[in-house]
């Protein structure tokens, strides 16, 4: 196989996210959803898989940057040799010679697991803060109710297959400079399957699956934002002849609100006041997701203060508490004003020692022309 980062089309010192953006778009791309009948492409689609598993992962992505392939091939986990593998000396081998010197120490290959799906959901505003409760539609593989996943018409069943015994998987002995090799691999007359359906079944022609839509119930917790995604295990497509579900990833899609904006887990508003309720000071009725609250602006506020209410903003994911709501005030500067209007302006004006333009309006005018 390439090497993992190339195949994800990232650098080695890529960050997980920038492995996780790359893997999706990969996966996009390959998807045999996408790609109907190109064997090639279903096999790039394991490939990328494979690597985003082995590299999302820091444990195993250590593993590789070290030994390679060989110190992922038995699985991870701890209890293996020195390579960090569970398999052994023996995958090591396999990895640089094709195969273990002691044998066979795997079970029969079986049937495939089926594809991981992506979709993506649409959430209003309050439903991200809030979490709701949705339902996305899939084009996904199903287990074929005529056949309940076997394979096999109606009256007949799969029978063991003559050339693996059953096992899925067939050994060939060669020599070499290390003395007798033992390979395993899937055997071609079953497809590793470990069974041989001689009557297939015609509503899904004898792959055990049908591909339909599908509707699926999530449960979207509060605090999610526009990108997050959701893992639903087991809610992918079935895998051929009693093959497990893959997964289902859920991306999430947040729309905009009229009035609220978010800043990680705070919201942030605009409240626009005149001249006179900055300068004077008011009481205003400020609608947040959580209903009516009143905000209090005193007297002489300017513009762009910045008022706070403690826990009227987001909940925390996989914490407790919620942010805040930020208010940001803006003073709004009427445009026109009726002459009683102006009249009171200018009285304060004059109180306050304060210079403005005459009132003569055609001699403000004039002024007004000759710097233009």
């Amino acid at each position: 196989m390439a090497d993992y980062y190339e195949l994800l089309g990232v650098q080695r010192n890529a960050s997980v996210d920038e492995i996780k953006k790359a893997y999706r778009v990969k996966a996009r791309q390959l998807h045999p959803d996408a790609n109907p009948g190109d064997s090639a492409a279903e096999e790039q689609f394991k490939q990328v898989a494979q690597a985003y598993e082995v590299l999302s992962d820091a444990d195993s992505r250590a593993r590789y940057d070290r030994f390679g392939e060989a110190g992922v091939s038995g699985g991870g986990g701890g209890g293996g040799d020195f390579f960090g593998g569970g398999g052994g000396l023996g995958d090591i081998f396999e990895n640089f010679f094709g195969g273990s010197p002691f044998g066979s120490q795997r079970g029969p290959t079986g049937p495939p697991r089926g594809e991981d799906l992506e979709t993506t959901a649409d959430l209003t505003f309050e439903e991200a803060v809030f979490g709701a409760n949705i339902s996305v539609d899939v084009r996904t593989a199903l287990v074929c109710e005529d056949c309940s996943g076997s394979g096999a018409g109606s009256g007949t069943q799969a029978v063991t297959c003559s050339q693996c015994n059953g096992v899925g998987q067939v050994q060939r002995v060669r020599q070499s400079l290390l003395g007798q090799m033992v390979t395993m691999s899937a055997c071609p007359r079953c497809g590793g399957f470990g069974k041989v359906v001689v009557t297939p079944c015609a509503p899904c022609s004898g792959k055990g699956r049908v591909i339909t839509e599908k509707n699926y119930a999530v449960d979207v917790p509060a605090g999610v934002d526009s990108g997050s995604t959701m893992r639903l295990t087991g809610r992918g497509a079935v895998g051929e002849r009693g093959g497990g579900a893959g997964d289902l990833f859920v991306r999430l899609r947040v729309k905009p609100h009229a009035r609220y904006v978010r800043d990680g887990f705070d919201l942030i508003t605009e409240v626009e006041i005149s001249i006179a309720q900055a300068t004077l000071g008011v009481s205003l009725e400020l609608a947040t997701l959580d209903g009516d609250e009143t905000l209090v602006i005193p007297a002489g506020t300017q513009p762009g203060r910045e008022f706070m209410l403690r826990r009227r903003g987001v909940p925390r994911l996989q914490a407790s508490g919620r942010g805040d709501l930020r208010v940001i005030i803006k003073v709004v500067v009427p445009s026109k004003l009726t002459d009683d209007e102006a009249q009171v302006l200018r009285l304060f004006a004059q109180q306050r020692g304060e210079e403005v333009a005459p009132a003569d309006k055609s001699l403000f005018s004039k002024i007004k022309s000759a710097f233009s």
